[in-house]
């Protein structure tokens, strides 16, 4: 899967793909071949930090 380098973008698509087809944070990113670390610091720089809870960046 193609993830965007423009925090926005990514942020839409991770949520996207975390609500549709994916349990956790974790699932998503050793599916995708990426670092849960390169995503939560990419998306912190745009303020969302992971929940958890709601399986979401907010």
């Amino acid at each position: 899967m193609y993830l965007p380098e423009d925090p926005v973008m990514l942020m839409s698509v991770v949520n996207t793909e975390l609500r549709d087809r994916f349990p956790t944070l974790e699932r998503f990113c050793k599916a995708n071949d990426v670092e849960t670390s390169y995503l939560i610091d990419k998306l912190k720089m745009i303020d969302y930090h992971y929940d958890e809870e709601k399986n979401q960046f907010v």
